[in-house]
């Protein structure tokens, strides 16, 4: 399932998320460059220096760990990751932008991004392999859409095989089942420090992390709701 759009208008511009996505491909565009005919050595330099690597973590000035928790959230590995978070923080980010307001958005994200890579190092301390991506903080914002908005109808992709066809699905649904499929492969990929791929557990912190954090504005986003012909 891939969710193309939803159906709840906001009242403020989303200029903080539409920010975020305009410095992630600005990002990921400068990554790009670093590629070259004879290889990627410095664009796998720059995942080392800028995402967070969890063995290092722990022997690194904290000052080195702070900045990595923060540039790691603007590095992406292909187009498809980069394409994919942002498509998910455009659909429901403006919605959670709307409701917390810029500023506490703001801190809202960049908190579940903390909060995802420390989960990630949590569970794999040993690894030399940068995480890197806004997923996890993507996540938190999937949570708070998830228990704001449980009933918002979802414009989502379905893939059966070689048949495509597009539904209007729940987000307790589309959300739902997002975030139990990273519980499954988290626990999935435990001790399976060294392999590549997707970070489960940054996932996972980022959406525990969201949950708890739009606790104070769920009144407020019910409201809102309740306003909304679903």
């Amino acid at each position: 399932m891939i969710p193309l759009s939803d159906r709840i208008p906001t009242r403020r511009f989303p200029i903080v998320t539409i920010l975020l996505i305009v410095a992630n491909v600005l990002v990921f565009a400068l990554e790009m460059l670093q590629l070259n005919p004879g290889g990627d050595n410095a664009l796998q330099q720059t995942f080392l220096n800028y995402g967070v690597v969890p063995s290092r973590v722990a022997v690194e000035p904290l000052s080195i760990t702070l900045l990595t928790f923060v540039t790691s959230m603007f590095l992406h590995a292909s187009f498809l990751h980069i394409a994919g978070n942002m498509l998910y923080l455009w659909i429901f980010g403006n919605n959670i932008e709307d409701v917390l307001g810029h500023f506490w958005f703001t801190v809202f994200y960049f908190v579940c991004g903390f909060v995802a890579s420390a989960a990630q190092v949590f569970v794999s301390a040993g690894s030399d392999l940068p995480g890197i991506g806004a997923s996890g903080a993507i996540a938190g914002v999937l949570a708070a859409y998830l228990i704001f908005f449980p009933r918002s109808q979802i414009n989502t992709l379905l893939i059966l095989g070689i048949f495509l066809a597009v539904r209007r699905l729940p987000a307790v649904l589309v959300l739902g089942l997002w975030f139990a499929l990273q519980l499954v492969n988290g626990f999935l990929s435990v001790g399976q420090t060294q392999l590549g791929g997707v970070a489960f557990f940054a996932h996972i912190g980022g959406f525990v992390a969201g949950l708890i954090l739009a606790l104070p504005w769920l009144g407020q986003a019910r409201a809102i709701g309740a306003r909304i012909r679903y």
